[in-house]
């Protein structure tokens, strides 16, 4: 039986998975049985993601990570991806993500010289897919960057917009006594964002 696990991230709660889900129906169309769907939203420049890590902890040796994107996996500095693509290998289980090249399998059964080219093409082809993810994610922080700048420079810039649907699940979480570094997880954000947004309602309620 072919198993599995598919990885579903979005960065915002601006954005949303269901273009992603997709992805559900097409790898059970492609004789898959899906052991485990794992959402959340958080930053692909992220190296604890809650719901990213627990997959790699269920991975059982001969199962598949499916995701829509290399991006959706890792936006991470490309040694930091290595090492994230690398915890995955060593579970025993490879990568299924759309414009990156799997050729395992054909590595698996080739022997010698051949086995040894068709490794190093798959290493070279998942590398290079892995730095184009961090160069795309760095260029759209430049650009950020300098959107802010002119609009500082023209006196329009009001600082970053607000989440405020992030923020009221982080003080609904807390202040029914969720831990938080169970908050960060059900919210999908890092316990230092829960750390801050908490510091800042309580602060505000003294006032």
């Amino acid at each position: 039986m072919k198993v599995a696990r598919i990885y579903l991230r979005a960065s915002t709660d601006e954005q949303n998975l269901e273009r992603q889900e997709s992805l559900v129906a097409a790898t059970r169309a492609a004789g898959y049985y899906v052991a485990g769907i794992y959402r959340e939203k958080a930053s692909g420049a992220r190296a604890d993601r809650p719901e990213l890590l627990r997959m790699i902890a269920d991975l059982q040796p001969g199962e598949v990570v499916v995701a829509e994107k290399i991006d959706r996996i890792s936006r991470l500095p490309l040694a930091e991806a290595e090492r994230l693509v690398a915890s995955i290998r060593a579970k025993g289980a490879k990568l299924a993500v759309p414009g990156v090249v799997d050729l395992s399998e054909l590595a698996a059964e080739a022997n010698g010289v051949a086995k040894i080219v068709l490794e190093s093409v798959q290493d070279m082809l998942l590398k290079l897919a892995l730095q184009m993810a961090r160069d795309d994610y760095e260029d759209r922080r430049e650009r950020q960057r300098q959107g802010v700048q002119l609009a500082k420079a023209a006196g329009r810039y009001t600082g970053r917009k607000r989440d405020a649907g992030m923020h009221d699940r982080i003080i609904t979480l807390r202040s029914g006594g969720s831990s938080i570094a169970k908050t960060a997880k059900l919210v999908g954000c890092s316990p230092s964002q829960v750390k801050r947004v908490w510091a800042a309602w309580n602060a505000q309620q003294q006032k």
